[in-house]
């Protein structure tokens, strides 16, 4: 896969009405990525704000999130040491120990993150865990999830979803910057 674009962007759909914007740069040895998501879901409107750092395996080093709603504004800062071990706010989080990868709620940009970790080949399987962060109240909880690298189609990389906690599955394709370009039922790229 080829570096990410400096800029990319989803209109969200189904789930939530909303937007979101991704700015891309090297890092060091990594990548910056700092993102804009905001969206109106069950009615409640929100604005999520991410600034996530990732080692050169794509391994989520440290991510910043900010959230503001009409309770306020809040915020989180997550941690990991690159072997699955993560601090919360300063506090270790043992419920989330094992995970490589942080996952927005609000953000179709984050699954990018254990696909080129992972840079699957046609047919292979990966379980995939990682720190998941609710929006709008930035709850962080353990999402298991699972990706299956079915093939290509109209140069872009397929891969098919689940999730079993929400008993979701869903067939996500990814252009060459490992970003999704499809995401059934959540956002679909459009720059």
């Amino acid at each position: 896969m080829v570096d990410p674009p400096a800029v990319a962007a989803w209109r969200h759909i189904e789930a939530r009405a909303g937007f979101e914007v991704l700015f891309s740069r090297r890092k060091g040895d990594g990548h910056l990525l700092e993102g804009h998501s905001v969206g109106v879901e069950d009615g409640v409107a929100w604005s999520v704000r991410y600034w996530l750092e990732v080692d050169v395996h794509w391994k989520t080093r440290t991510a910043f999130i900010a959230c503001t709603s009409a309770d306020g504004v809040r915020d989180v800062r997550i941690v990991g040491d690159g072997t699955g071990r993560w601090t919360v706010d300063g506090v270790a989080a043992a419920v989330v120990d094992g995970c490589l990868d942080v996952d927005l709620e609000a953000s179709a940009c984050t699954n990018m993150l254990p696909v080129r970790r992972l840079a699957l080949g046609v047919g292979e399987r990966a379980h995939a865990p990682a720190v998941y962060v609710r929006a709008p109240s930035l709850v962080v909880e353990r999402l298991d999830q699972t990706y299956t690298r079915v093939g290509d189609e109209d140069g872009l990389q397929q891969y098919d979803y689940a999730s079993p906690r929400f008993d979701f599955h869903a067939r996500l394709s990814f252009d060459d910057h490992g970003l999704v370009h499809e995401y059934p039922g959540i956002a679909t790229r459009i720059a």
